[in-house]
């Protein structure tokens, strides 16, 4: 079981998520079972701004949509492409992220920019299927 954050950060939910958003759309807009369904584990990193440093995230991939795991009610919204191209945003409150990167079977990582109360801030994300 993954330690949950202390606080609600919306920079961190998001790589969340962040991190991790992984979506299969078909061009009629059904979802279908994507290669990246199941539980993942996303370590997002800020390395510019006052966010937080480090948070290990809970994140659960259903029908190719990203679903967060955790106690914070944050809005998480994100697609992966069939080849594992990830976009996710999230917000909480007047604070919101954004994330892009890729996925493999068992892995992936990003990059993520976002806002909160401390201004702009900005890192990385790594992901690990659990």
């Amino acid at each position: 079981m993954l330690a949950q954050p202390q606080r609600a950060h919306p920079v961190h939910h998001l790589v969340l998520a962040i991190a991790v958003a992984l979506n299969a759309a078909s061009a009629g807009g059904a979802l279908a079972a994507s290669s990246f369904d199941g539980d993942w584990s996303v370590l997002v990193i800020t390395e510019k701004g006052g966010c937080d440093r480090a948070f290990r995230y809970r994140v659960g991939v259903a029908q190719g949509r990203i679903g967060y795991r955790g106690a914070a009610a944050a809005q998480v919204a994100g697609t992966v492409t069939r080849k594992g191209a990830v976009n996710v945003t999230i917000s909480l409150g007047n604070q919101s992220a954004r994330g892009i990167g890729s996925l493999t079977g068992t892995g992936g990582r990003g990059t993520w920019r976002g806002t909160d109360a401390a201004g702009a801030c900005s890192g990385h994300w790594e992901a690990e299927r659990r």
